[in-house]
């Protein structure tokens, strides 16, 4: 009889996962479920091919929606950020160390980079929230409508397209929305002004007599920022200072000599010296640098330094004007998320179901900064002011400073504060619109065609831009005959400059300030198109050892990406970075096969063993032509051992802005010309400088400045290609119920990884080469006739490589214990390595990350569940392991860098409990970091590997739900 007969045709059915185990194995649960007569077909991430019982061609970990939401933790990436093989890189912690990233909640599968996760919902494809990458913000997709989360490690490009080149991290929603669901939560930190806010609210409905159904889910999180300031671990004035105990010298090959004691200090009460809310400046008296700052009536004073070190550094336990800049240092932002989901579908007959969704989502998200600061050889190009003897607003005791000295102007630095800080406020809006049809025809195929539209804008608020011209203007005040204080510049006077005094904090007016300070805005807008279309068979025809499955389809996808920068701020006049605009788009055609073939059954060892096979053939209007592949066998041993192992060809397109990012003017400091006199040079170097028609005695004048040039996209890259490979096993023992244990080990290699070129690297590679100067690095660098250099274009290659290896291990346990049921899993991964090659033609110059800060080598997670009666209890406890700050690579060149050299292990535990009365309602408690664990070393959490730290400290919090 054919097997499709025995299977349900009409909708998938989905396994849940208990809410107290934070993950487990999909293809545990598949074993755990054999054994029924009846089975239905399921949809599992890494496969079209729908699948009997769930069993999974891949590695697929698996966490419940419950699990996700059992934690005070606004934001679903906060929350998916424990998983071990998730790397913290954008979360909220970090996600305002660059422009533009507050609020996001970007996925990182093994570190190796946000743009390199594939983000599916219901699988299929959303609008990035990130302009010109494909990376997707979590914090859009609906928490209360989460099934669960699939997450399957190495390159499923075959599958699902570009991007899968680490993973594939699978949203999974329920289908059927029935009853209204209310949830309302509050938490507050025990230590500082720390407070978040969640609210959902979802109801769905049968229609039709269950032919029909409709839900619509409205969800609100917000929490309020949190400075370093606030909390007494982070609120410490910490600096690294040059160790004046340390006497290491530079061996032969320009690396130092280890010689034990640490060449930097990273001590407390220690700040920099160079720069001041009061303004600073030094004479030279006595054959001395004297430093002086000023008191809020603007009188001078010497400035109290403590004990100074090099770099402008000074250490001082007591009365020290010295600038702590950790109080400008965000722990935590104030963000706001709001989301509207509908959604429906409907049975057109018993084999033929359509479905459509709508979604919009606003989030809001701000980053305070520092002030704008104005110091001698600020690499702004912004300067210090400089202050002439007949400035209007001079003190009798600085005029008289100046003249002891014989001095008429000196140059004075500044931290802008009593001006206002720098702030960023982005806003984000999301619509996206899914509409799809799917069934059965002719008794055995199973068919979905879908088509997702959905897009992105983006408004970019930047408060307290200083125009860099206005602000030096309104420094330099003199007075007129007639006792008015004016701007000495005659056109900035007429253009409407004020004056302003800039001695001591606080001198700095209002209006002074309106009239230099601008507020920038920015806008991105991003677009995605998918229309995808396939069909599945999983009985097709039958072999001695079972039923062939196969699956087929076709795929467009169009991605489009506009940035327009504040067009002021784009000419470089404002104390920000001069962003340029940037548009690119592309599109992929795209077709796609997989087959499961049963290759041996009911032998000796061998219950079944099955081969699965999978092809993408991908035409890009950017790179041409490309081609994805995977292969897996399935091996059921026992009822209790299943053996799998996959080897996969995944690729990833380069996105819009590594293809059209603006190549923008950049000037390349501290060059070294590699054929300038006296370099080292070996004889392959020394013939690739001949060629280019430089002397043995050329001595570059050049170097002596920066060297101008360009940076940014380049439209002539390709695609980088990865290669995966994972084996594992799964053991059900039957002696022990409950019980299972998976162990997956799994390799990725990336080669021809985009990556932008340091102006030095292009140099020494253009010469270096063994193929001579007709290389692409020599392309990118122009000198005149004379041999200097004159200028350097720093664009993205395809020239990086990646690796990475280690082993997934689960262990799940549950079992009845006194009148209530106990369940347990551990989830953990051991990270053998992660290692980065800036070059793929020179494998000998590598870094390897495994064991550093970010990347423990051992990192697990342990929950607990109990529940009895209507009561119910659990718990996670996440550890990482004891990280290096340094790579190998780093302490080879300088072996003794600090006294802090690592972070040790780090425990970290939540808590929840609750009660489930008969109404509906249901009461809960928790507690976040319940044992308060400290932030490790001087960190803030606020980097972008640190923030594997919880940097909130202890957290309340309680949640209502109502449901009927």
């Amino acid at each position: 009889m054919n097997i499709t007969n025995l299977i349900t045709k009409r909708t998938p059915v989905f396994f849940a996962v208990s809410c107290a185990i934070a993950s487990t194995s999909m293809n545990v649960l598949a074993e755990q479920s054999s054994g029924v007569d009846e089975v239905e077909k399921i949809q599992v991430t890494g496969s079209r091919i729908l699948r009997e019982g769930a069993i999974a061609p891949a590695p697929v970990t698996v966490i419940s929606g419950e699990a996700l939401l059992a934690s005070g933790v606004t934001s679903i990436g906060e929350a998916l950020n424990d998983m071990p093989a998730l790397a913290n890189t954008y979360s909220l912690a970090n996600a305002g160390r660059s422009i533009g990233t507050a609020g996001l909640s970007l996925l990182d599968l093994r570190g190796m980079g946000t743009a390199r996760t594939l983000v599916l919902v219901d699988g299929k494809r959303h609008v990035s929230s990130s302009p010109g990458s494909a990376s997707v913000d979590v914090n859009n997709i609906p928490s209360n409508w989460i099934e669960r989360v699939e997450i399957i490690t190495g390159g499923a490009s075959a599958v699902y397209g570009a991007d899968a080149v680490t993973g594939v991290v699978n949203f999974i929603l329920k289908k059927d929305i029935q009853g209204f669901d209310l949830s309302v939560s509050k938490g507050t930190a025990a230590e500082g002004p720390y407070e978040n806010e969640k609210f959902s609210l979802s109801y769905g409905l049968d229609f039709d007599g269950g032919k029909g159904n409709v839900g619509i889910s409205v969800s609100h999180v917000s929490q309020d920022g949190m400075n370093a300031t606030d909390r007494a671990q982070t609120n410490r004035l910490i600096s690294s200072i040059t160790n004046p105990n340390d006497g290491d010298i530079a061996g032969e090959d320009g690396n130092y000599i280890h010689d034990g004691i640490a060449d930097r200090l990273t001590i407390t009460n220690a700040g920099y010296y160079d720069d001041s809310v009061n303004g600073n400046f030094y004479q030279q008296e006595n054959g001395e640098l004297v430093w002086y700052t000023f008191n809020p009536d603007g009188s001078v004073r010497p400035q109290k330094l403590g004990t100074t070190y090099e770099n402008d550094w000074a250490i001082c336990s007591g009365d020290c004007d010295i600038l702590d800049l950790t109080r400008y240092r965000e722990l935590q932002p104030t963000f706001e998320n709001t989301n509207v989901n509908i959604k429906a579908n409907y049975d057109i007959t018993s084999d033929l179901n359509v479905y459509a969704s709508a979604k919009y989502t606003k989030s809001e998200a701000d980053s305070i900064g520092q002030p704008s600061y104005f110091e001698y050889g600020d690499s702004r190009g912004t300067g210090a002011f400089v202050i002439k003897r007949d400035n209007a607003y001079m003190h009798e005791s600085l005029a008289q400073l100046m003249d002891r000295n014989g001095v008429d102007e000196f140059n004075m630095h500044r931290f802008m504060e009593d001006a206002g800080r720098r702030y960023e406020l982005n806003e984000r809006e999301t619509t996206s619109f899914v509409a799809g049809l799917s069934g059965v025809v002719a008794e055995d195929w199973d068919f979905e065609a879908s088509a997702v539209y959905g897009k992105t804008e983006i408004t970019q608020t930047n408060a307290g831009n200083t125009i860099k011209a206005r602000i030096k203007q309104s420094a330099d005040a003199i007075r007129l005959d007639n006792g008015d204080i004016v701007c000495r510049d005659e056109q900035a006077r007429a253009a409407g400059c004020v004056p302003t005094s800039m001695f001591g904090y606080g001198a700095v007016s209002d209006e002074a300030a309106a009239w230099f300070n601008t507020t920038s805005v920015s806008k991105s807008e991003i677009k995605q198109t998918v229309l995808n279309a396939n069909i599945s068979n999983s009985g097709l025809f039958e072999l001695p050892a079972g039923y062939v499955g196969v699956s087929f389809g076709l795929e467009y996808r169009k991605e489009e990406s506009d940035s327009l920068p504040d067009a002021f701020a784009a000419t470089g006049a404002t104390f920000l970075n001069a962003i340029q605009e940037e548009h690119g788009d592309f599109s992929v055609r795209e077709a796609f096969s997989e087959i499961s073939v049963p290759l041996l059954a009911d032998m000796m060892l061998v219950q079944d063993l099955s081969l699965d096979v999978a092809v993408r053939y991908a035409d890009y209007s950017t790179i041409g032509d490309t081609v994805s592949w995977k292969t897996g066998l399935n091996w059921t041993v026992t009822d209790e051992l299943r053996v799998r192992t996959t080897k996969s060809r995944a690729m990833r397109a380069p996105n819009i802005s590594e293809l059209y990012g603006p190549q923008s003017e950049n000037f390349f400091r501290s060059i070294t010309d590699p054929c300038k006199r006296g370099e080292v040079q070996d004889a392959n170097r020394r013939a690739n400088c001949d060629a280019l028609g430089i002397p043995e005695d050329f001595d570059a004048v050049a170097t002596s400045s920066s060297i101008p040039g360009v940076l940014g996209g380049n439209p002539d890259l390709k695609e980088e290609e990865s290669d995966s490979l994972t084996f594992g096993v799964v053991y059900t023992p039957e002696a022990i119920s409950g019980l299972s244990i998976t162990l997956d080990y799994w390799e990725i290699e990336i080669e021809d990884a985009i990556n932008n070129i340091s102006g030095q690297d292009i140099l020494d590679k253009c010469v270096d080469s063994l193929s001579g100067i007709d290389n692409q690095f020599c392309a990118l660098v122009t000198r005149d006739a004379d041999g200097e250099l004159t200028g350097i274009r720093s664009i993205t290659q395809n020239v990086a490589k990646q690796n990475a290896e280690g082993i997934d291990f689960e262990i799940g346990y549950d079992f009845d214990l006194f009148e209530g049921r106990m369940t347990s899993s551990l989830i953990g991964t051991y990270l053998k390595s992660r290692e980065e090659f800036p070059f793929q033609s020179d494998l000998s110059d590598s870094e390897e990350y495994a064991g550093t800060t970010g990347e423990a080598e051992w990192q697990a997670m342990v929950s607990l569940g109990y529940k009895v009666n209507n009561w119910h209890f659990s718990s996670k406890t996440r550890y990482l392991d004891e990280v290096s700050l340094y790579t190998d690579k780093s302490l080879n060149k300088n072996p003794d860098p600090s006294n802090i050299m690592s972070y040790g292990s780090y425990f970290i535990t939540d808590i929840r409990g609750g009660y489930r009365f008969d109404n509906g309602i249901t009461l809960e408690l928790g507690v976040d970091n319940v044992f308060d664990r400290d932030l490790p070393g001087y960190t803030t959490g606020t980097g972008a590997s640190s923030a594997s730290y919880d940097n909130i400290g202890r957290m309340y919090y309680g949640a209502f739900t109502y449901q009927f």
